[in-house]
Parts: structure tokens; C-alpha cells; sequence
């Protein structure tokens, strides 16, 4: 099943992809709709008004998590392109609510920050509470997956040792475009690409993620519960303009296309701003 969050006149509202259209099930968008125990069967059942997904204006799958939960460094590959060593813990760090834009939004490149750089990441939704889970128990929890952009000021960024206010600026984050459950993927490679004016920048298979979801779930669920509609952003893999040498950095006008197989992709437009 796949689910979607669409923009309409004054309101939102949670939605089932059937085939080219997007049915309404009823709730006002899929964060909302995770709250609910039985979520699976209310969407499958849903048959509310149908719209094109050809016209859709589809906002972040889940626009307001109540937690957004980020892991730096879990690709075998990237951190060895940063020469680090592979951790024996997860790098965690948070982002906001308002740094979320829908699957086609312009990301905004703020004044403050000329090194607004792309990372392309695999998104866990949470559709469980899950508190001292163990990996093993943790699919369970999982609603689905989404993909991210984890977009990222450098300058910000490195100013500290602490990320978060690199990580945060808002409008800087796509995120969709569909909430995709898992038996929807079950045995299916995943393959993730980031392209930027066209250009190949990131190519990585899921496979290569140094702690997986279950794991960052059971690892996470340690510190505190995670709840219906949280996500977690599992990682970026190699390929980000700020390791390019020399670095580069989105520009004014610069289309960013990010794809995961099996679950779609964002299109994205960065467009200077105040």
C-alpha cells in the first residue's frame, strides 16, 4: 500500500495511491492516520473522493512528526569518503518540523549560508509505539519507508561540533512522496540515486547502511518511545558536493532529483531566498 499526504483548497488529507489516482481516507493527513491502531485497515478500506495524481499537490507524507530523527555517518561508503572509521554507535541528531518541504517544493536557499548541500537518505516512518524493542520486534513498528533529502548548510554545519543548526534551516527538507509499507517492498533490492542538474551524485544500495532500521529503531527505542508518524532518516551515501574537490553547492535555480527504487522520487527546484 501507498499512501500520501495532498494539498487541497483549506484543508489536507491522507490519501491511498490506486494505480494513477488518490483516494481520501477520511483523516486529515498520514501522521494523523498512523495515531490510529488500526490504520492499515481504515486506508485499505477507505473510499472517499478521488483525485488525479497527475494534478496532485502533495504535501511531506507525514507534515508535522512529532520526533524527526537523523543518523550521520551509516553508509560504508561515505564514511570512508570523509575518512572516518566505521562507528560503533549511531551518530543521532534531530531536525524540525519546519524544515520539511512536499516531494516537489522549492528548497530554499537561505542568505545566511552558501553551502546548502544535498544528502539523499532512506526515510523510516513509525507506525507503533516502540520503547526497549528489540531488532528482531522492530519491523513490527515500521508503517513504511519515504524518501529524504537531508539538505544540509556546511557552514552552519561545522561551526560546532553539534549539527543541528546545519540541519534545520526550514524549507530546506523534501520529504515523500508516499509512504510506502513494506510489504509493498518485501524482497526487492532497494537502489537510491541523487541527481543534481542532471547529474548522477549519489548511487548506493540500501544494503550498505552500517546499522539498519530495525537496528537504529531498537537502538533508538533505549532512549525514549518512538511513536506513531516519528521518522527516521537512516543516512546519506557518498557522493556530497561538500567531499567534491573542489566542494560543491546547490545554486539558485540548481534541480535536485532524489529516487529510491520501489517507493519514488523528489523533484526539487533550490530557489534563493531572504
Amino acid at each position: 500500500m501507498k499512501l500520501a499526504t495532498l494539498r487541497l483548497p483549506r484543508r489536507t488529507t491522507a490519501a491511498r495511491i490506486d494505480g494513477d489516482h488518490a483516494v481520501e481516507i477520511g483523516r486529515p493527513d498520514v501522521g494523523a492516520l498512523l495515531t490510529d491502531p488500526g490504520w492499515r485497515d481504515v486506508a485499505a478500506a477507505a473510499d472517499g473522493p478521488r483525485h488525479p495524481l497527475s494534478t496532485a499537490d502533495l504535501a511531506p507524507v507525514v507534515p508535522r512528526p512529532g520526533k524527526i530523527i537523523c543518523v550521520g555517518l551509516n553508509y560504508r561508503n561515505h564514511i570512508l569518503e570523509m575518512g572516518r572509521e566505521l562507528p560503533q554507535y549511531p551518530t543521532v541528531f534531530a531536525k524540525f518540523a519546519e524544515a520539511l518541504i512536499g516531494p516537489y517544493d522549492d528548497i530554499v536557499l537561505p542568505a545566511a549560508s552558501q553551502t546548502m548541500d544535498w544528502e539523499a537518505e532512506l526515510a523510516v516512518i513509525i507506525g507503533a509505539p516502540a520503547r526497549h524493542v528489540s531488532p528482531e520486534q522492530a519491523p513490527a513498528c515500521i508503517a513504511g519507508y519515504s524518501v529524504f533529502n537531508d539538505v544540509t548548510a556546511r557552514d552552519y554545519q561545522t561551526r560546532t561540533t553539534q549539527w543541528l543548526q546545519g540541519k534545520t534551516f526550514e524549507g530546506s527538507t523534501p520529504f515523500g512522496p508516499y509512504l510506502v509499507t513494506p510489504d509493498e517492498l518485501a524482497g526487492e533490492p532497494m537502489t537510491m540515486h541523487c541527481e543534481v542538474d542532471g547529474e548522477v551524485m549519489q548511487q548506493a544500495d540500501i544494503d550498505d547502511l552500517v546499522f539498519s532500521p530495525a537496528e537504529l529503531i531498537a537502538y533508538l527505542s533505549e532512549i525514549l518511545t518512538l511513536q506513531p508518524g516519528d521518522v527516521i532518516a537512516t543516512g546519506t551515501p557518498g557522493g556530497v558536493g561538500h567531499a567534491r574537490k573542489p566542494p560543491r553547492y546547490l545554486a539558485d535555480g540548481s534541480k535536485v532529483v532524489t529516487r529510491i527504487s520501489g517507493i519514488g522520487e523528489l523533484v526539487n527546484m533550490a530557489r534563493r531566498r531572504g
